[in-house]
This record gives structure tokens, C-alpha cells and sequence, in this order.
């Protein structure tokens, strides 16, 4: 009985190693070479697990969206309800835990590709969509019922504003203090969810 392919073990150990690239370097930094060394395999095992770098960064997008959604999904695992669950799952996109700083430096940086890559943009859209979903579950949870309808609007504002929190965060360090992303979030939040349904008006 043949012996069972260790083809996608290879594939993700490729694909960290142009993590750990990207997180120091960005894309353009990532060489093939470089990313051999960083996943500890020879160049010609990337090239025939991969086409080329951009196969394998359309990968990467997937593995740091599930490792992303896995990380919102243990915080709000935490909350005591769904206004909680939304202030939590903000607080994941922006003030991830100290291992999870690679994977965030490259989200940022497949953002800044996926404009000019179509194969990126559309694994990148998948994923911000999947995380819009995600968060509109619990916003639907936390708003009157009259409101609902909003839910995916907000769900969509809020998780555009993390993004924007996000790229400042990396671009410019020092126009924020440290930490104030998560607030800065919360308190968006709270003008989106908790504003209270006008009273219809006299008949």
C-alpha cells in the first residue's frame, strides 16, 4: 500500500516560510531563495509545489484568514453577550497577542498587494467578506430589532475602520498612542449599535 503524500504539510511549511519573510521584508523582499531558506527546503521542492510567488501568497491569504478568524473566535468565545462579543472580535483585529505579529504585518501587506494582483484581490475579498460575516452575526445579536437590517452596513463599517486602525498603526507608530486602536473601536461601535430607535411619530 503506497505511502500517503506529505504534499500539503509542504505546502503550508512553504507558505509560513513566506510568512516570516513577508512579516520582515514584504513582498517584493520575498524571493523564492528566501522563502527556501525560511521554510528550511530546497528552491526547486517551492517551484514544484508552487508555480510561483504568487501561487504561493493567494495560499497565504487563506492561512492567515484562518488563523485571523481562529483568533477573533477564542475572544469572543471570552464575552459575556453579544455587545461584549462585538467589542471583543474588534479587539482581535487590532490588539492581536505578541505570536500572532507576523501574521498581522502580512495581512497589511497582502492588502497593499491585492489591488494589483487580481488572483490576491480575490482570495483577500473572500476573506475580508468571511470576517464581515463573522461580525455581523453578533452585530444582528446586539442591536433593537428594528435596526437588524443594518446589521451586514455596520458589521461592514466596523470592520473597514479596524483595517484603516490597522494600517495607521503600521505606517505612521507614533500619531496614535499605543493601544488606543481597540477604544478608538469600541467607542465607533458604540455609536453604531447603541443608538436607539426614534419614537414613531404622533398620529
Amino acid at each position: 500500500m503506497p505511502r500517503p503524500t506529505n504534499t500539503a504539510q509542504r505546502r503550508e511549511q512553504i507558505v509560513r516560510g513566506l510568512l516570516r519573510i513577508m512579516a520582515v521584508r514584504g513582498y517584493e523582499g520575498a524571493s523564492i531563495a528566501a522563502v527556501a531558506r525560511a521554510a528550511r527546503v530546497a528552491p526547486g521542492l517551492v517551484h514544484y509545489h508552487f508555480a510561483d510567488k504568487q501561487e504561493i501568497l493567494v495560499a497565504l491569504v487563506d492561512v492567515v484568514a484562518r488563523e485571523l478568524v481562529g483568533r477573533v473566535a477564542r475572544r469572543v468565545g471570552g464575552a459575556s453577550g453579544p455587545r461584549t462579543g462585538v467589542d471583543a472580535f474588534l479587539e482581535a483585529l487590532v490588539a492581536p497577542d505578541p505570536p500572532d505579529a507576523p501574521a498581522l504585518a502580512c495581512w497589511l501587506a497582502i492588502a497593499s498587494e491585492a489591488p494589483r494582483l487580481p488572483a490576491v484581490r480575490r482570495a483577500f475579498d473572500r476573506a475580508v467578506a468571511a470576517l464581515v460575516r463573522q461580525l455581523e452575526q453578533l452585530v444582528r445579536l446586539a442591536l433593537e430589532p428594528a435596526r437588524a437590517p443594518r446589521a451586514r452596513a455596520i458589521a461592514a463599517e466596523l470592520v473597514t475602520a479596524a483595517h484603516g486602525e490597522l494600517l495607521l498603526a503600521a505606517a505612521a507608530p507614533s500619531a496614535r498612542p499605543r493601544g488606543s486602536a481597540a477604544a478608538s473601536l469600541r467607542a465607533i461601535a458604540a455609536g453604531l449599535l447603541d443608538v436607539p430607535t426614534p419614537a414613531a411619530p404622533p398620529a
